[in-house]
């Protein structure tokens, strides 16, 4: 197991703090029974993988075992995000059988988190996740932590998520307030229902907190994102960056109008 120095925030605001610790109670009381989760997206810029540290770093703090699966074999943003290590193996090599999920798995300054990084992206991906190895990991791991999350690709984009999610106990979907029209978002969770999983609810990002004093404490939370036309979405090729709020809505709530 290698050990790595995550990149973090020094100090989070006071409603990006609320978010994350309304979202981990909810967690909490999706049932003893739902261990391992899978965060999606209708589309990139979204905020998902975001969603998914965050989470992973509270219920860690709180005390919890949690692994953090960098599912997004597509284009992942996660290890240059987070840490100035290259060249760690990671989940597309665990899948293929170059390396086992032990020598994968990342233990970091964060008592409790450990993280598993996308690795090479494959010529394959979709095969990769929807493989019995991706399944078997979950299992052999199901008993060596609390909470396994699984940071996947967008499923508005491919369907990825939704292979990941037929094997996993609960999914979340994380929502731009300021892009994601409500039809579209509503064919993602269908699609989230076909796979069997059980959706835990929403995290609705960039929600606009009317009646702040300035426009910089207007959302929850800024961050960049450097998503852009890697899913074959043309929509958003310029690379120019993105700002999302945090979980506004807990992770037991259900897509609305």
């Amino acid at each position: 197991m290698k050990k790595i120095e995550l990149i973090l925030e020094e100090q989070q605001n006071y409603f990006m703090r609320e978010a994350f610790n309304t979202l981990r109670t909810n967690i909490l009381f999706s049932g003893k029974d739902v261990k391992t989760i899978v965060v999606t997206s209708c589309m990139a810029h979204e905020g998902k993988t975001t969603v998914s540290f965050e989470t992973a770093r509270n219920l860690a703090e709180s005390g919890k075992r949690v692994l953090l699966l960098d599912a997004d074999l597509r284009k992942s943003v996660m290890v240059t995000r987070y840490t100035k290590d290259r060249g760690i193996a990671g989940l597309s090599q665990v899948l293929s059988g170059q390396v086992s999920i032990d020598d994968a798995i990342c233990k970091t300054q964060i008592e409790g988190l450990d993280i598993v990084f996308a690795g090479p992206y494959p010529p394959n991906p979709t095969e990769l996740v929807g493989s019995p190895a991706f399944k078997e990991l979950l299992d052999a791991k199901r008993n060596a932590y609390d909470y396994i999350l699984v940071d996947a690709t967008p499923l508005g984009l491919v369907i990825d998520a939704a292979v990941m999610a037929s094997v996993c106990d609960g999914a979340i979907l994380v929502i731009n307030a300021g892009t994601i029209k409500y039809r579209f978002a509503q064919s993602v969770k269908a699609q989230l229902q076909k796979s069997g999983c059980k959706i835990l609810g929403v995290v609705l990002n960039q929600v606009n907190r009317k009646g702040s004093s300035s426009s910089k404490s207007s959302y929850y939370m800024q961050y960049d994102s450097k998503y852009g036309s890697y899913y074959g979405y043309e929509g958003q090729s310029d690379g120019k960056k993105t700002t999302a709020g945090t979980a506004h809505r807990s992770s037991t709530s259900k897509t609305t109008k």
